[in-house]
């Protein structure tokens, strides 16, 4: 999942009328796969079936499960579990459907409206099955641990019984469990709600018009300097206007985790997180502090070495992200984008170029800007039953292309893993981000060997750059961030202003000294969806991006057979931790060098730019 600045089609086409036409027919994806519609028999049916089968699971199995673990076949833990799982396929592809629709369009009241109904029923049937993990978990181990050598069936979930028995520590009472889940969707459900649908009708004023986040946030991106910074003081102004809103949510959301988390007994304000990742704290410590240790070397230096080529001894913030002079303007049609990665894509694997061709082929891509459309990137895994769906919105912008390598390798990724079945599929968050950066990384590498200008090269190296330490130093001072507010909020409400002083102080400690933070920043941290979705998500994509750099510097100097592993390592899917998939690689994440060698690949780019520099 990726949210990157992008810019509207139709507000690009306004400027240039040609420019939709370059870049040919987009496609948009086709949700009947999932239902017909949501007044379908099929939809309707499925909802039916959802609840009135969650009831009967319940009549079938609570207060049965110690009984069960005794016995094979029918009446075994096994067959209790794969009805579990035939039920949470089921659901899925309902909550698919409602979730897709309405990122199709977020500002459709029918849409939300959708939305919000049908989580509401799967709460509600979600109620009749909390029993079960539940019940699980107080069975013994040692008579688990028998169960499982003796059915079949039982062992073959084996490694969703071990992650399951991780949570045992955290468990409550049924019936506060009980109120927890019913209580979500007036709660931290309720408030993802508001800041979304509040982000998406936001209007930002340039120039004389208000246009959308995304197209503000583009413009970041622009040429022309007094272009970006209009558009970051509009941004920052809007911000201000709606900051109370964005502080409230912040607060609300902040003060629902840590009374969650301390019912349940986590020590730090990201064991929950970490524990859901199947990641170690340690794990996650080193990698945070060795980012933390590299922002000179990397961020730093770059942003320093940047702001010479635009011609300043200091960049202002809203020109971080500016093109080089050296950067190609001519827009990428999509049937290029579409080429250049399936191209890459084969000249690694031809398996996983057949994969991806079939989110083309198949229209599992929405691709077109439109009004209320869900801003940036993301893949959606829906079920093991259906397939799929992948959402960017294309302008044709070479980092689009990124994007859609990016979000096409999780595509394949969830592909190979649907095999494990609805239980077992889901990867952890710290390798979700494996095969998606991998895929860039593999697309990144194809287009610069085709690139023999040294102008066009640099302007490449710069930009691969930058979104490294976008994936990388960034979303390691946004977990830094999330620290200092969670830890914050346990002393009490926060103000806009203190969580703005809060952010400008990991935003300044990451940028360094070539970055201008002047007024109007404080307000930036108001935009990020995943401190108010997933807090604590953002580290997975620089455990993801350095994991990805030591990976592929493995594969440069590998014999045959690295493709074949990588390929088992994504149909894993969450059926091993990262210890057992990266062995066969011989990378261990534990390891501190295992973390300066991700990195190491970060710093080798901005060598290569300062000897293209220095030529």
């Amino acid at each position: 999942m990726r949210s990157l600045p992008i810019r509207q089609a139709q507000d690009a086409a306004a400027a240039a009328p040609d420019r939709l036409a370059v870049l040919g027919e987009l496609p948009m994806w086709r949700l009947t796969d999932l239902y017909p519609s949501a007044t379908s028999p099929e939809f309707l049916g499925d909802l039916e079936k959802a609840g009135r089968d969650a009831r009967a699971f319940e009549d079938k199995w609570k207060g049965r499960l110690a009984e069960a673990a005794t016995k094979t076949g029918a009446e075994g833990i096994g067959a209790a579990i794969a009805e579990s799982e035939a039920l949470d396929d089921v659901m899925g592809r309902l909550a698919s459907f409602a979730g897709l629709t309405y990122f199709s369009d977020t500002t459709n009241p029918a849409n939300g409206k959708l939305y919000g109904d049908v989580q509401s029923k799967l709460t509600e049937f979600a109620a009749h099955l909390l029993f079960f993990p539940l019940e699980l978990n107080r069975i013994d181990d040692a008579v688990m641990d028998a169960c499982m050598a003796s059915d079949p069936a039982a062992g073959h979930y084996r490694s969703w019984i071990v992650d399951l028995r991780q949570d045992k520590p955290y468990q409550l009472d049924d019936k506060i469990e009980q109120l927890f889940l019913e209580k979500s969707m007036t709660s931290a459900a309720a408030f993802n709600r508001l800041f979304d649908e509040t982000m998406a009708e936001l209007r930002f004023d340039i120039d004389g018009e208000r246009v959308p986040l995304e197209v503000a946030l583009n413009m970041l991106q622009e040429q022309d300097p007094m272009l970006r910074q209009k558009a970051a003081i509009a941004l920052a102004e809007t911000f201000k206007a709606n900051i109370r809103t964005f502080a409230l949510i912040t607060n609300t959301l902040a003060k629902d985790k840590d009374i969650s988390d301390r019912w349940r007994g986590f020590e730090d304000i990201a064991d929950s997180r970490h524990l859901a990742n199947r990641v170690e704290r340690e794990v996650v410590d080193a990698l945070a502090a060795a980012v933390r240790q590299a922002y000179p070397r990397l961020s730093h230096r770059y942003y320093k070495m940047k702001a010479k080529w635009l011609g300043m001894e200091q960049m202002n913030f809203w020109d971080r992200n500016a093109p080089l002079p050296e950067a190609a303007d001519a827009l990428i049609p999509w049937t290029e984008a579409k080429d250049t990665v399936l191209s890459a894509y084969h000249g690694f694997a031809p398996e996983m170029a057949d994969i991806a061709r079939r989110f083309f082929d198949e229209q599992w891509i929405d691709a077109p800007v439109r009004p209320g459309k869900a801003p940036g990137a993301f893949a959606h895994p829906t079920v093991p039953s259906a397939h799929p769906y992948v959402l960017v919105n294309y302008l044709g912008k070479p980092r689009d292309v990124m994007t859609l390598a990016h979000e096409l390798g999780h595509g394949v990724h969830q592909v190979l893993a649907g095999a494990q079945g609805a239980l077992m599929c889901q990867t952890p968050l710290t390798l979700a981000e494996t095969a998606s950066v991998f895929g860039e990384m593999l697309t990144f590498r194809a287009l610069l060997e085709k690139t023999k200008d040294k102008r066009e090269r640099k302007a490449m190296l710069a930009q691969k750059v930058e979104d490294m330490i976008n994936t990388v130093v960034r979303q390691i001072a946004f977990y830094e961030f999330e620290r200092k507010v969670h830890t914050a909020r346990k002393e009490g409400e926060l103000t806009a202003e203190q969580i703005g002083e809060l952010w400008l102080s990991v935003q300044a400690e990451s940028l360094g000294p070539a970055i201008r933070i002047s007024e109007g920043y404080e307000t930036y941290w108001a935009y990020i969806p995943h401190f108010i979705h997933s807090p604590f998500y953002v580290y997975a994509y620089a455990f993801g991006d350095c994991l990805v750099n030591s990976l592929y510097a493995v594969y440069q100097s590998a014999e045959k057979g690295f493709q074949q592993k990588y390929f088992e390592m994504l149909k894993a899917g969450g059926t091993k931790h990262h210890s057992e998939l990266l062995k066969p690689f011989g990378l261990d994440a534990t390891d501190p060098s295992f973390w300066a060698q991700g990195l190491s690949m970060i710093e080798g780019l901005i060598d290569e730019l300062e000897a293209l520099d220095r030529e």
